[in-house]
């Protein structure tokens, strides 16, 4: 047994997608949440530049002693697991990548599509996943463009947002597909917006939160390292950016909190 925290990490508060299913699954299990903030988005940046963000994010939690880091973001997966991973070899560090296996494995018109950002859609790590459990089925790739931003700025809900979501999403209505796979843990926040145009056309959204919170709960039983059952646990948030942006995250935290 062990009560120490579990890391999350992302660009900026789209983990908390994937903090929320933890919450749900190990109520018992304190977390650090780090959302960089600083230099939030990551999809359109040099994946040298991604993996420099996210061994600091991960360092930074290290110091503050955790016992296993989940990587809440696609795009740092797909640009800088492998790399944390080297330099952690003792440490579980669980990634994300879009769920592109259960979905092709489920599709009934062996079509659909992939929202993610840039890096994460042009990932190894991704077109590999594609090649493997893709060979019959086409994935369409859509670049979900100011996603991120929306949810950065607590926009979800707004006439800007119906808009965004609608000009990303609404040509995939007439191309066959009926799996929609959120790939970036910003997205899932900007799932009613994405329910309310896919409305009627039999359509299943997949995002990877609960498959990694499952991922989660196997690793503590593995390595024996689970909070005891009498453990109040204790949340706590980290950023690189100044204190304004720290409120807003914890605010948007504690949202989340009175959902559960």
């Amino acid at each position: 047994m062990n009560n120490a925290p579990i890391g999350v990490y992302d660009s900026g508060f789209g983990g908390l997608s994937v903090w929320r299913e933890l919450r749900r699954m190990l109520p018992n299990e304190s977390l650090i949440y780090l959302g960089d903030g600083k230099n939030c988005p990551y999809g359109g940046r040099r994946r040298s530049e991604i993996e420099a963000f996210a061994v600091e994010a991960v360092e930074r939690l290290v110091a503050e002693g955790v016992k296993m880091v989940v990587v809440g973001c696609n795009t740092a997966t797909t640009a800088a697991v492998k790399r944390l991973r080297e330099l952690w070899p003792d440490m579980p560090i669980v990634g994300l990548e879009p769920a592109v296996k259960p979905a092709c494995l489920t599709t009934r018109t062996r079509r659909i599509a992939v929202l993610a950002t840039e890096h994460s859609l042009k990932s190894d790590m991704f077109l590999d996943t594609a090649r493997r459990y893709a060979e019959d089925v086409e994935v369409l790739k859509v670049v979900g463009e100011g996603f991120v931003e929306l949810v950065e700025h607590d926009m979800e809900g707004s006439p800007e947002a119906e808009q965004m979501v609608r000009r990303a999403v609404e040509p995939l209505l007439e191309c066959g597909v009926d799996k929609i796979v959120l790939g970036c843990t910003h997205y899932p926040f900007l799932r009613p917006e994405i329910e309310r145009v896919v409305a009627g056309h039999n359509i299943e959204i997949i995002d990877s939160g609960e498959a990694v919170a499952r991922r989660v709960v196997w690793l503590l039983e593995r390595y024996d390292i689970a909070a005891e059952n009498d453990n109040n646990p204790i949340m706590r948030y980290l950023t690189f950016a100044d204190e304004e942006y720290l409120r807003r995250l914890e605010r948007k935290a504690m949202n989340i909190e009175r959902t559960l």
